[in-house]
């Protein structure tokens, strides 16, 4: 927060330095350019530019793009309306104004054309302030995703494209202050097949999250930044590997299957809160592996395969097969003739796994028999002792900001001796219904609500992966039925892609139509 204000004022500083004079020869006093927020008021007055511009200013990214249209919009005030001017304006940083502050008499321009003179520039213009509206829906409203794995197979596939709500959990402001707009974490270097950081993490934003319409809820499909990201493919000069900030981590979607406050415990594979085993979403269809025994008997699995969809499975030896199945299609399967036993794949407890969550020994844990474990909830002291200082240490040091170093039996929190800790935030449990094939909290643990991005609402595209086993032409790898449909709600998916086709056409007609009338 101080570097954030120290960046403020200094900014504040370079502005009256180099505009207090323009803001004289504008009819105005030399004061107004010194004072926060006022000047920029002011100076949307001078440049004849609405007072909400101001705004825009103070909105992370967005004010990235609209420095250089204060840049522009001011030379162009005092006369310098050439393309070199606005080249200038730009590429040094606005401060070819100290020039036109202190060396040139320039006059002000109180009548001035608004529109720029050239096609060039109407089309620059058009483009910047379409990329500023974008990046404003993209960054606090709605954004896109893709899904990418098959961690949340049956109720999300692979190859859907979703719009994610950001005000449903309340949008939060960007991490990292100075990134590119509507890019993630890296940038294509054309011509060479490399990638560089999209953003600079020296500058950052504290934590901030707007008001939200509604918390998360049990089986909710959350995306969030992967807590865990020790993806580190970016190296300084000294080889020193550079992690990424909350909002530049990679993105996951699953369930969340529990909330903070709950207790969470995975019994051969099904979820338990709070003792009582926790009932699903019916569009939720959760996938289990499956070893399937024929004996010599011969089965054409083809057929089945296409009426439950199943994309995962291989042969084994001697008529034996592992299959990723619903308990529908686990069902069907055991009731064929030809299927001598069909049995769930259940690793059990008891045996220390250092993949699984919290990579101790002292929690012999598996991915189907899990904890009880507590999800923290903001406000609440848990005890702290050697049994368990692992389930938390993540959460006390990375995800909360405190250094602690353990001696023996005795913990430090900061430098001082703790025996308890009381948590900042909310966490929360998220899980793929492909239990036996998603990376999720059972390897990796708890998700900080400040890592949480937002809601799926909706499927706006769909398109199956090429399959060399099974080509198909682009149009035929479209799931129609997809198209449209919403990602929450019970009952079957239903498209609403002919009723928003019918909206676009009725918002044409009528547009049309004013305009026709007002001609």
């Amino acid at each position: 927060m101080t570097n954030l204000l120290l960046f403020f004022i200094i900014i504040q500083v370079i502005h009256f330095l180099g505009t207090w004079k323009l803001y004289k020869k504008a009819g105005r006093q030399t004061w107004e350019a010194a004072v926060p927020v006022y000047n920029a008021y002011v100076l949307t007055k001078i440049i004849n530019r609405p007072w909400w511009w101001v705004i825009l200013l103070f909105i992370p990214i967005i004010n990235l793009m609209m420095f250089p249209s204060f840049w522009v919009e001011t030379v162009r005030s005092f006369g310098k309306e050439k393309t070199s001017h606005v080249l200038l304006a730009v590429f040094t940083l606005g401060f070819y104004i100290f020039y036109l502050n202190y060396i040139e008499d320039v006059k002000y321009l109180e009548e001035r054309q608004l529109s720029p003179h050239t096609k060039a520039g109407e089309w620059v213009t058009s483009i910047v302030f379409a990329i500023i509206a974008a990046t404003l829906v993209h960054t606090y409203f709605m954004r896109p995703y893709t899904i990418p794995t098959s961690s949340l197979e049956k109720t999300l596939l692979v190859g859907d494209y979703l719009f994610v709500s950001k005000f449903h959990y309340g949008a939060r402001t960007p991490k990292t202050a100075l990134a590119l707009p509507m890019v993630h974490d890296t940038i294509p270097i054309f011509f060479t097949g490399k990638r560089v950081k999209s953003y600079v993490k020296d500058v950052s934003i504290p934590n901030f999250r707007f008001p939200g319409f509604q918390k998360i809820k049990r089986n909710d499909i959350v995306v969030f930044n992967w807590p865990a990201d020790t993806v580190r493919f970016f190296r300084d000069r000294s080889g020193i590997h550079v992690d990424k900030p909350i909002d530049k981590k990679s993105n996951y979607v699953k369930r969340c299957v529990g909330i903070a406050g709950d207790s969470l415990e995975i019994k051969d594979g099904y979820i338990f809160i709070n003792g009582k085993q926790t009932v699903l979403p019916d569009r939720a269809k959760p996938q289990f592996y499956y070893t399937l025994d024929t004996g010599s008997k011969q089965i054409n699995l083809q057929r089945f395969f296409e009426k439950y969809d199943i994309t995962e499975g291989g042969k084994l030896a001697d008529g034996r097969f592992v299959l990723n199945l619903t308990k529908e299609a686990a069902d069907y399967l055991r009731k064929q003739k030809s299927v001598v036993s069909l049995t769930q794949n259940i690793d059990s407890a008891g045996v220390y796994e250092k993949r699984i969550f919290p990579h101790d020994p002292q929690y012999p844990w598996s991915k189907d028999n899990f904890g009880p474990i507590y999800i923290p909830k903001k406000g609440v002291q848990v005890t702290l002792d050697a049994k368990s200082i692992p389930l938390y240490k993540r959460i006390i040091k990375e995800y909360e900001g405190n250094d602690v170093a353990i001696e023996g039996d005795q913990i430090y929190i900061n430098g001082k001796e703790a025996d308890s800790y009381t948590f900042k935030q909310d966490y929360y449990w998220m899980m793929g219904d492909n239990r036996h094939n998603s990376e999720d909290a059972r390897y990796w643990g708890y998700v900080p609500f400040d890592h949480v991005v937002g809601k799926p609402v909706f499927i706006w595209f769909s398109i199956e992966q090429k399959d060399p086993r099974n080509p198909k032409g682009l149009f035929q790898r479209i799931r129609t039925e997809r198209l449209f449909t919403t990602v929450h709600y019970g009952g079957e998916p239903r498209s609403y892609l002919i009723p928003f086709i019918v909206f676009v056409l009725l918002l044409w007609g009528f547009s049309y139509f004013r305009r026709r009338r007002k001609a």
